[in-house]
């Protein structure tokens, strides 16, 4: 008998230990599956919710909420929003940008400035041991987000309003998951009825959504899927190739009544440019002319950019600088512009600011970021002319090309002069080669979309004289090449620079002339197609052959 109990001790010990196995087993299986039972560690940081993303952990300071208002640092506004934020260490002042609004918040003051006009706020921008903060609620139409802060989970949610958002209700009382499976956490409880954000549907049947107090999780206990707002749709500035023609002149507006342009869809006359010691004003070249040509031009289906210019001359520096380092000057300027488009009604404007000292690189790409959304506000758009990357700080080095890229609608890349005035030897002014070089660093080094970059051809070469030691050159428009050509000089193609070459004497000196016309023009219209670029621009109306308009418009399609 004794050894009978014994044996069944034994195994109700063991019928015991199996059941213990099973449920510690069991436990594991649990904690595996759903994590979250091992809690956060309690950081006391507002948590900051980004179009449903948890960025508590990757914010450089923390946010916090005072008298109502969310506040943001600048830091990581510029991570998140805007990463050209700027403070104006001169007004003592915030500027900030998004698509369209240009916003400036004076530090201390209830007031900020809204695309010029002046805005009150009921919370001032400040500065909190050293680090500078905006009150980010504050700003809701400037980057067209919803911020609000959900105090009983202490989470600040901040959603943007050009994204899809899609929204559902509880089919019954639900609790939302931390991990999507029945063994999680439960993180927050929805009545029924009540509506969540969907964030994402999976394939087995669980939802990714957001909750009114802000907190992320898991449920399959949703209907009546809706879609509160859609994305945005970003148009292009220009839905075909961009081919521009820049129609410069000095004084009188060029007469175009009855005639058309082959292969162009743009015409940039220069009708503007600054006043030397203008503080921000424009002389502006159009009148009872000008307004005639826009009529003639937007008959025909051209758009109309004009070029706003510092005159391209060394001669207007003091001016450049002085207007791109004082925010109330690029304002002014700015405003300008603004008034200009408007008045007669032009598609975009050419910015051609050449000669920018290397020290004002910064500058000028603060001055077209805060251009940029002014003229965007309107549906207006924006280029800028820009040299090849590597060149004299004064004319190559004075661009942030990248920077530019990014703010601007396109880019003209201003693909001459290879050799020009300042040249120790005679050369092309554009060979196929070096363009094509250049292109390439604008694409890969300078980081540049290929759908932003206008190559611009130019309508003339030089012809240089060799005299002993001595070099002079002097521009010969491509219709007047064959006329500088003395009969009987054979031109030699080049493959390299893809233009056609000749080389004389002539009383004891040597001519040499690298050749621009319809074959070297064929060759750099090429590039569109093997580079994907936006389009073309032409450097200048009246320099062109005959023909060329004919050979633009069939590269061009």
């Amino acid at each position: 008998m004794r050894a009978k109990r014994e044996k069944k001790e034994n195994s109700n010990w063991i019928v015991k230990f199996v059941v213990v196995a099973i449920f510690l087993g069991a436990i594991a299986i649990l904690l595996n599956l759903a994590p979250n039972y091992i809690r956060k560690k309690a950081t006391g940081k507002i948590e900051v919710i980004i179009n449903n993303n948890d960025v508590t952990n990757s914010m450089k300071l923390d946010a916090f909420v005072e008298d109502g208002t969310v506040y943001l640092a600048t830091k990581d506004v510029a991570n998140f929003f805007d990463e050209d934020i700027f403070y104006d260490n001169q007004y003592d002042q915030i500027i900030t940008t998004s698509t369209t609004k240009v916003a400036v918040l004076p530090l201390n003051k209830k007031e900020m400035y809204v695309n010029s006009n002046k805005v009150k706020i009921y919370s001032a921008a400040v500065k909190k041991e050293g680090e500078l903060y905006l009150p980010f609620s504050e700003l809701g139409d400037v980057y067209n987000v919803e911020v609000s802060y959900k105090e009983k989970s202490n989470k600040i949610t901040i959603d943007s309003l050009d994204r899809e958002q899609k929204k559902a209700n509880a089919s019954k009382d639900i609790s939302i998951k931390y991990k999507p499976t029945i063994f999680s956490k439960t993180i927050d409880k929805v009545k029924k009825g009540d509506s969540v954000v969907v964030i994402e549907e999976l394939e087995n049947g669980w939802n990714k959504v957001r909750t009114d107090l802000g907190n992320i999780g898991y449920t399959k206990d949703i209907t009546n899927l809706y879609t509160v707002r859609q994305d945005m749709e970003r148009k292009k500035p220009m839905e075909e190739k961009v081919s521009l023609v820049w129609d410069y002149y000095t004084s009188s507006v060029p007469d175009r009544t009855g005639t058309t342009i082959n292969g162009i869809n743009v015409l940039s006359p220069s009708f503007a440019e600054l006043v030397n010691l203008g503080k921000g004003e424009l002389n502006l070249k159009i009148g009872q002319k000008g307004e005639e040509y826009i009529k003639w031009a937007h008959e025909h289906g051209y758009q109309v950019w004009p070029m706003v210019s510092n005159s391209c001359s060394p001669d207007i520096q003091d001016t450049t600088t002085e207007i791109l380092n004082d925010y109330k000057l690029r304002e002014k300027l700015i405003n300008n512009i603004i008034n200009l488009v408007l008045k007669y009604q032009f598609d975009g404007i050419n910015i051609d600011f050449e000669y920018i000292k290397n020290s004002n690189k910064d500058m000028f790409s603060q001055f077209i970021i805060e251009l940029a959304p002014r003229l965007k506000e309107y549906g207006k758009v924006l280029s800028v002319d820009v040299t090849a990357p590597d060149g004299s700080e004064d004319w190559s080095e004075c661009y942030n090309r990248n920077k530019l890229g990014k703010v601007a609608d396109y880019l003209i890349f201003m693909a001459y002069d290879q050799y020009g005035t300042s040249s120790t030897q005679a050369g092309t002014t554009a060979g196929a080669d070096w363009v094509e070089v250049n292109l390439k660093k604008f694409i890969e080094r300078e980081e540049v979309s290929e759908s932003k970059i206008i190559l611009g051809i130019p309508f003339y070469t030089r012809l240089w004289e060799e005299n002993g030691n001595s070099l002079s050159s002097k521009v010969v428009w491509m219709k007047n090449v064959e006329s500088n050509i003395p009969a009987g000089v054979e031109k030699q193609w080049n493959n390299d620079t893809k233009q056609y070459y000749v080389e004389y004497q002539k009383n004891n000196k040597t001519y040499k002339m690298w050749l621009e016309e319809e074959n070297s023009i064929k060759e750099k219209l090429a590039f569109l197609k093997q580079y994907n670029l936006a389009g073309a621009a032409y450097w200048q109306k009246d320099f062109e052959s005959n023909n060329i308009w004919n050979i633009i418009e069939q590269e061009m399609k």
